[in-house]
Order: structure tokens, then sequence, then C-alpha cells
């Protein structure tokens, strides 16, 4: 008969294996404030002090605190059964996610609590831990709490976790080069809780209040990766049901870039990528999980660029979605998937109907076009308009052979269109593309210039000219400029 044989793994090794999970210091954090928000508390501050002799990071929240037995709880290794139901304000699962995630960044972890201005503390030292290979954890002492940094933070009722000996934070830099990197890591870190907690940021969620997260003193704004304040279309929502939960699935098309304020543009596309950030956006009890992701259900690419679609699911789904310990990956469930593979024609459709409306209605609206699209048994290609006004104006000046060289050019122009280059540039950095003047004086310049080579001496129809001008798109940053032209030229 087999004989039971207690084996516990070394402290040592096994934490220091623990260490290397896979945390950035954004998930990381991450992970502590969703302890801060699961003890109910509506103001997160997060320091990262380099000028003290050891630099620090603490995480300090208002939540409903911890006694001295609760924080000794909450610092074992596997604090919570992850198949045990949780509370849906709950955004915990492991039980690990405190201490993983802080070793994953410091070798000293101390976390200090205050119920009623009664403060209780206890530290994790991986040095202590590897010289007794052994799980020692030290409970701290009123002296012990009141020497520690940032402590004069921590109000009436709260949490603090302090980080020490930051051996991962660095890179092994010194000086003004470890300044350069910290600010860069908190710049990022910056920009993930306004995504990760955007929801919590803005106060959209029912039941919740709404929390406020500040870094170094600045105040975290909320980033909306569905651009809801910007005209995005919101799409009829599905739900799936799996047993008595339900899982909703909500789409939203973007709106094309020439919809939104050069401020608005240049805040999303500063923040985001439209085509590697399509796809489905998972949260689990309002927390974003994971994102920018189709399942393969279908590639990236352009007909999908403005499509998004939120997925809510609650906690007491987490074995089905597969969610890991730095909770940064969520994989549907084949219900989902499947009602997710459904939908995706319909979103990608209307998407691709955006993307490229504003081009079509151009086409639409005006009468004479300087380039034609056919579609066809051939298939779709592009040409220049021969009987566009400025193209019949300038071959009526010249001679039959020369009118034949134009026709000639012209064709050649747009054979060699170079599509893939366009492609390219316009899907990345639409604004950065233009071909047409910026200053005023070259913007007048063409003006007259274009007026001439159509009319001559005589005087143009306001309402026709400016139906050419728009035709050429070369002043489409200058309507206004163009518009007092024609008032004042054509008077």
């Amino acid at each position: 008969m087999a004989r039971p044989l207690p084996l516990p793994p070394s402290a040592s090794s096994l934490s220091a294996s623990m260490r290397d999970l896979g945390y950035s210091l954004e998930t990381a954090v991450a992970d502590i404030i969703d302890n801060s928000i699961s003890a109910d508390a509506t103001d997160i501050a997060v320091f990262c002090d380099l000028s003290r002799q050891a630099p620090t990071l603490v995480i300090i929240d208002n939540g409903k605190g911890m006694d001295g037995d609760t924080i000794v709880k909450a610092m074992r290794h596997g604090a919570a059964n992850p198949r045990q139901v949780r509370s849906p304000r709950d955004l915990g699962r492991f039980g690990l996610g405190l201490k993983t995630a802080s070793f994953s960044q410091c070798r000293r972890l101390t976390v200090v609590s205050s119920q009623n201005s009664v403060r209780c503390g206890a530290e994790w030292n991986l040095d202590l831990i590897d010289k007794e290979d052994d799980w020692i954890l030290s409970v701290l002492d009123e002296q012990d709490i009141a020497d520690l940094p940032f402590i004069e933070k921590l109000g009436v009722q709260g949490t603090i976790v302090i980080w020490r000996d930051l051996d991962r934070l660095f890179e092994d830099e010194t000086s003004q080069k470890r300044d350069e990197i910290v600010n860069e890591k908190l710049d990022v870190l910056d920009r993930h809780i306004s995504l990760v907690f955007h929801r919590f940021l803005s106060g959209e969620l029912r039941g919740r209040k709404k929390i406020a997260i500040g870094i170094n003193g600045h105040a975290v704004e909320p980033f909306d990766p569905f651009c809801r304040k910007s005209g995005s279309e919101m799409l009829p929502e599905e739900i799936v049901r799996i047993g008595s939960e339900a899982v909703h699935l909500q789409p939203y098309i973007l709106p094309h870039h020439s919809r939104l304020s050069a401020k608005d543009f240049d805040y999303y596309q500063s923040r985001s990528d439209f085509i590697s950030n399509q796809g489905a956006y998972i949260y689990r009890n309002g927390r974003l999980m994971a994102w920018g992701d189709w399942f393969r259900l279908i590639p990236k690419g352009e007909a999908t660029k403005l499509a998004r679609v939120q997925i809510d699911f609650p906690s007491t789904l987490d074995e089905m979605w597969t969610i890991d310990i730095k909770k940064s990956r969520a994989r549907p469930p084949h219900s989902v998937r499947e009602r997710l593979r459904q939908i995706i024609p319909r979103i990608s459709g209307r998407s691709t109907t955006v993307h490229r409306g504003r081009g079509q209605k151009l086409f639409e609206e005006i009468q004479a076009p300087v380039w034609d699209r056919y579609s066809d048994h051939a298939g779709i290609r592009y040409s220049l308009n021969l009987n566009h006004p400025l193209v019949r104006a300038v071959s009526n000046r010249l001679d039959e052979e020369g009118a034949k060289g134009l026709k000639v050019l012209l064709d050649s122009i747009a054979y060699s269109l170079p599509v893939e280059m366009i492609y390219s540039d316009y899907s990345t950095q639409p604004r950065d593309v233009r071909n047409y003047p910026v200053e005023d004086d070259e913007v007048l310049a063409r003006l007259r210039e274009l007026r001439a080579i159509l009319f001559g001496e005589s005087t143009p129809q306001p309402e026709e000219f400016m139906n050419i001008i728009r035709s050429t798109r070369i002043f489409e940053d200058k309507m206004e400029l163009v518009k007092r032209f024609v008032e004042e030229e054509l008077a």
C-alpha cells in the first residue's frame, strides 16, 4: 500500500519561480487595483518615489480595510479557492494576485490596513525566505508601521501596499537613464489603467460608485475604446445564455476618422491602433480582461478595422473563460464564439461601409469627379476621368498630337497608381496623407491658376467653380479660405 509522504515545495525556489509569471509593471499594478476596487475603494493613488535612498512604489486606497487576521489571510499564497463563488463586486479569483504581482516587481512586499484608525500590517521579504527556505511572514508592530514610507497618506479606513527593493523596475540602469525608464513605464501604466478600468473611472457601471485613480498626483482619465462620445454606431445587442447566466455582446462601429475632430483623432490615434485593436473587448464584472482579438474567427484587416464588440460576462463563468492569474487572457466558451461567428459578417459589413462610405459619398455628390471607379467582370480599377472640366480645358489648348500625348500621360498615371503604398499609409496614418497645399498664399495662387486654365478671362458661375474645386480635392483642408476667395473674386 502506498505510503503518503507530505512534500511541500521549497519556499526559496517556488518564490523565485513565481516572480516570472509574465507580469509587466502595468499588469502588476492593475492586479493590486483590483483588490482596492473589491474593497469598495473610491479613491486609489499610486506613488513612485525615486528620490528616496530606497526607491519605493506604493498603492493606497480608501477601501474598507482589513483587521490583523484578514491581512495574514490575504498574505497567504492561494488565499482563495478559484472555484468558490465570488461576489459580482469581487475582481479577484486565485488568491495569488497580491503576491505574484508584487514579487514580479519587488523583493519586499508590505501591506498595512486601517479600520477606524486601527492599523495592522505584515510583510513578505524574499531575502528572508531565501535565507530560511521557508514561508516566514513578518507581522508588524506599531513602530514598524510608523516607520514605513508614505504611511502618513493612509487614512482612517483603507489599505496601503508598499513595494521596496524594486530590482525589476530599473532594468539595472542607474542615474538619469534609470529615471527615464521608470517615467516611460509610468506613462504606459497610465494608459493601461485608463483603458482597463475605464468603466469604473467614468462611473458607468450600475451599482458601483465612480472611482478616481491617480499616479504621482496626476488623475488618470478614462479611455473609451468604443469612441462613444465621438459618434460611434451601436448595433443591436446579442445575449448568450449559459445556464442561468447571461453573456452580453454589444457591437460598435467606430466613426470614420474624418468625422473626428483633430483633438479627438490625435487622442485616439496616440493610444490605439485601429487595425491591431479591432475585435472583442472582454469584461469580467466591468473590468477589461483582454482585447484586440477575433479569436481566429476572421483575420484582422481593413474590412473590420472600425469594428469592436464589448463582451460582458460574470465571474461565475470564470472557468469557462480560462482566466489566467494575470487576468490578461480570456477565451470565450464555444457558445459565445459561435454567436460571435454569426454576427461578425454583419459587423464587418457595416465597418466596411463606414470606412469606404466617405469616398463613395464624394463620388456620388460630385457631378464630374477626377477619378472614375469601375467594377465589372475584369475586377475593380480606377482611371482618370477624361471628361473632367480641367482635363478638357487643358486638352482643348493642345493640338491633336498634344491631346493624344496628354491622354497617354493620364492613362500611365492611372495604371501606375501606387495602390499598395497608399493603402499602407492611409490605413495607419490617414491624417498624415496630404497631397494638397498647406500655406494660404499657395492655396490662393493655385486657385487663380485653376480659374485661369478653366475660364481664361471670363467670370465663372460660383457654384460651377466650387463643384470643380471640390472634385479636385486639392483644397480639402482649406475650404473656408476657398469660399472667401470665390465670394471676393467672383462677386
